[in-house]
């Protein structure tokens, strides 16, 4: 999996836990939804996205170099 099919995934869950929340507990849950679609919007435009950021550091570890002799 790479990184952008892991945020689309990490997205998409993310806004159906807020609608399930918002269904069942408060309609405040909807700020997660909002807050979600305008992250991905700011990171279209900018490039920037926290999520992939920590995606890389937890999930996308590159392999330690080789000693030199």
């Amino acid at each position: 999996m790479t990184v952008e099919n892991s945020i689309q995934l990490i997205a998409g869950v993310m806004i159906a836990i807020s609608l399930l929340l918002y269904y069942f507990v408060s309609p405040y849950w909807l700020f997660l939804a909002a807050f979600v679609s305008l992250n991905l919007i700011q990171a279209s435009f900018t490039g920037f996205c926290p999520a992939e950021t920590i995606i890389k550091k937890l999930f996308f570890k590159r392999p330690a170099a080789a000693p030199e002799h």
